[in-house]
């Protein structure tokens, strides 16, 4: 029984070294060359790891970027608060790409399905988000309540402010919205 746990702790740090290796090989190259100049072999041959292990990990190079930009405004925050606010700031950026809110939240659902998109979603930025939620609640930042329906309806705000962005609204009233929301949220 214990080797089966020691394997699967194994399994769960080769998992999360690849994912770092591929966000760290994509940030550099997107930085060096810029997203559009990048192409996802080039992407795996600097991770050196498969381009299998590249879709294991991402749907495509956007969620790729998505997570890399995410990851890259999250690092060392000053408290869980800031972790949460930063990724809002940088779910706003990675939106503000040309095409990306039509592809992530009407193209895609409509040709993939809600389902489909929501176990993308939940592998990568609602990952994210459940993990800063969770965090937050454990250091006693935020109030204790249903991490999962807590992280849908912020999940659903997300989206809703990025369509209406990209619609012409303004990001800094959508982030003093969400600012206000986990503030409200919060223990101290």
């Amino acid at each position: 029984m214990q080797e089966a746990v020691s394997a699967r702790r194994s399994n769960r740090e080769r998992t999360e070294a690849t994912r770092a290796a591929l966000i760290a090989a994509a940030r550099n190259l997107f930085i060096e060359k810029s997203y559009a100049e990048t192409g996802t072999p080039e992407i795996v041959a600097a991770a050196g790891v498969t381009r299998g292990a590249l879709y294991h990990h991402f749907a495509d190079k956007q969620a790729l970027f998505r997570a890399a930009e995410i990851d890259a405004a999250t690092e060392a925050p000053a408290s869980v608060r800031q972790a949460l606010l930063d990724g809002a700031d940088a779910f706003f950026r990675a939106m503000a790409v040309n095409g990306r809110t039509r592809l992530l939240l009407l193209d895609g659902p409509a040709v993939l399905g809600r389902s489909l998109m929501d176990e993308i979603d939940e592998r990568y930025g609602g990952r994210t988000l459940v993990e800063g939620l969770t965090a937050a609640m454990e250091a006693g930042e935020l109030q204790q309540l249903p991490v999962p329906a807590l992280a849908a309806q912020l999940s659903a705000m997300f989206d809703r402010a990025a369509l209406a962005i990209e619609a012409g609204a303004s990001v800094e009233d959508h982030r003093k919205v969400f600012a206000a929301i986990i503030d409200a949220l919060s223990t101290r």
